[in-house]
C-alpha cells in the first residue's frame, strides 16, 4: 500500500471505524444486564463532559446561534443512538452494524422530501437494493419458509428506525453546518441524549458491578476517540473515499462477534451485508457529486 493509500486522512477514517466497533462491542458486553438507556446516559454524560472541556479549550460559545434547530438535531441523535445500542444487544455485532449503515438511504429520501434536492437517476434502484439487502440479512419467516425468522423481527424494525433517526440527524447537520460550530454541534447531541436518556434511568437504576464499569467507561471513552478521528478523517479525505473507509467498522463488527460471541455470519449475511454496503456506498458518492455539482 502506497503513502496516499495511507495518508493521514485514511489513517484517521481507519481508527475511526475501529474506535466506533469497539464503542459497539462495549455496548454489547455491559448491555447483557445494564439497561440500554442507563449505557446511553453514561456514555452521553462522559461524551457531553469531553467535548465541554474542548469547547472551553477552543473558547467556542456552547450555546450557539441556533439553540432549537441543535436541540432537534440532539433529539434525532439521541433517539438514532438509543435504537442503535437496543439493536447491538439484540443482533449479532456484525448484522447491527451493517443495519446501522442503510442510513444513506433515508438520507436521500428525507434530502430530496425536505431540502427539495432532486433524486438522480439510479437512486430509488439503488434505495430498494439496499432494502433487499436487509432482507436477505434478517430472513423473515413469512418469506423465507419456516415459523421464526433468522433475526428478531422487532430488533431489526429498531434497527432501521435508529438509521432513519440517524438520517434526519445528519440532514439537520448539514443545515446547522452553516452556522454552527462542530462541537456546538456534538455538545447539544451529548446533552440532549443525557437529558433523554436521564428519566428511564434514575427510575430503575442497575448499578454496575466489577467489569461493567470499564465496558461503561470504554463506550465513552472509544466515542470520543471515534467522533475526533472521524472529524478529522473527513476534514482531510474525499467524502466519497472517507464513506468507503467507513464501512471498515463492519469487518471489526464482524471480527469482535466471531471471536468473543461466535457469531459466524452465514452465506445470506454476507450477500445482503455485500448489497447493502455496494448500493448505499454508490447511493452516498452520488450525492457527494449531486452536492459539489449544486
Amino acid at each position: 500500500m502506497n503513502s496516499t493509500t495511507l495518508s493521514p486522512g485514511v489513517r484517521y477514517m481507519m481508527a475511526s471505524a475501529f474506535f466506533f466497533s469497539i464503542m459497539g462491542l462495549a455496548v454489547k458486553l455491559v448491555g447483557q444486564r445494564l439497561p440500554t438507556q442507563e449505557v446511553v446516559f453514561v456514555r452521553s454524560l462522559l461524551n457531553a463532559g469531553f467535548t465541554y472541556a474542548m469547547l472551553r479549550h477552543a473558547r467556542v460559545p456552547i450555546w450557539g446561534n441556533r439553540p432549537a434547530v441543535l436541540a432537534l438535531r440532539g433529539t434525532f441523535g439521541f433517539l438514532a443512538l438509543s435504537c442503535v445500542f437496543y439493536a447491538v444487544v439484540h443482533l449479532p455485532l456484525a448484522d447491527a452494524t451493517v443495519l446501522q449503515y442503510t442510513n444513506p438511504v433515508f438520507t436521500a429520501i428525507f434530502a430530496a422530501w425536505l431540502l427539495g434536492e432532486r433524486m438522480e437517476r439510479g437512486e430509488a434502484g439503488l434505495i430498494l437494493a439496499s432494502l433487499l439487502g436487509v432482507v436477505l440479512i434478517a430472513r423473515p419467516g413469512f418469506l423465507f419458509g419456516g415459523h421464526a425468522a433468522r433475526l428478531d423481527l422487532f430488533a431489526v424494525g429498531v434497527a432501521l428506525v435508529g438509521s432513519m433517526f440517524s438520517a434526519a440527524a445528519y440532514v439537520t447537520v448539514r443545515q446547522l453546518a452553516r452556522t454552527e460550530h462542530p462541537l456546538v454541534i456534538v455538545f447539544y447531541f451529548t446533552l440532549v441524549s443525557v437529558i433523554g436518556s436521564a428519566p428511564a434511568t434514575l427510575a430503575d437504576p442497575v448499578m454496575p458491578r466489577g467489569t461493567e464499569w470499564v465496558f461503561l467507561l470504554l463506550v465513552g471513552v472509544a466515542a470520543q476517540a471515534g467522533q475526533v478521528c472521524l472529524t478529522r478523517g473527513l476534514a482531510l479525505e474525499p467524502a466519497g473515499r472517507a464513506t468507503a473507509i467507513g464501512y471498515l467498522q463492519v469487518v471489526f463488527a464482524a471480527i469482535w462477534g466471531a471471536l468473543l460471541f461466535g457469531e459466524i455470519p452465514d452465506g445470506w449475511v454476507i450477500a445482503g451485508a455485500t448489497v447493502i454496503i455496494g448500493s448505499t456506498l454508490v447511493l452516498a458518492r452520488q450525492r457527494v457529486r449531486a452536492a459539489r455539482a449544486a
